[in-house]
């Protein structure tokens, strides 16, 4: 009988092992960021490395993130709707001294292709002295 017992939890943990091996949570923006692929640049004329060149050329670097050395990286989530327009925007992550909010700025300057879809979708915004 304590045989049997033994085989039976081998076949239950071997199967439920299969399953947790097979399982791939879903990508978070920082991990979306740092591999360096972004999904909404598809929609985004000139693609990803155009999308990078205008957020990098639109930022001015509040004063006060100035003042104090403040850098980082802020990702800010917004729905990209069927007409190309964006709304819904929101900071997902800050790094502090206004540029969480210089970042929201930047994202919301931006001009999508119409996907002819609606989408949530997030960018990080790098900020570097």
């Amino acid at each position: 009988m304590n045989v049997k017992h033994t085989l039976i939890a081998l076949l239950v943990s071997a199967s439920t092992m299969a399953v947790a091996s097979s399982f791939t949570p879903p990508a978070t923006p920082a991990a979306v960021a740092q591999a360096g692929k972004l999904p909404v640049a598809v929609h985004y004329p000139g693609g990803q490395d155009s999308l990078v060149a205008h957020l990098n050329r639109s930022i001015q670097y509040p004063a006060m993130a100035k003042r104090n050395r403040v850098m980082g990286q802020c990702i800010v989530g917004f729905v990209l709707n069927e007409d190309g327009s964006i709304s819904n925007l929101k900071l997902l992550k800050e790094v502090g001294g206004g540029l969480g909010q210089e970042a929201l700025r930047v994202v919301q300057l931006l001009k999508f292709n119409a996907p002819g879809y609606s989408q949530q979708y997030s960018v990080p915004v790098n900020f570097k002295l």
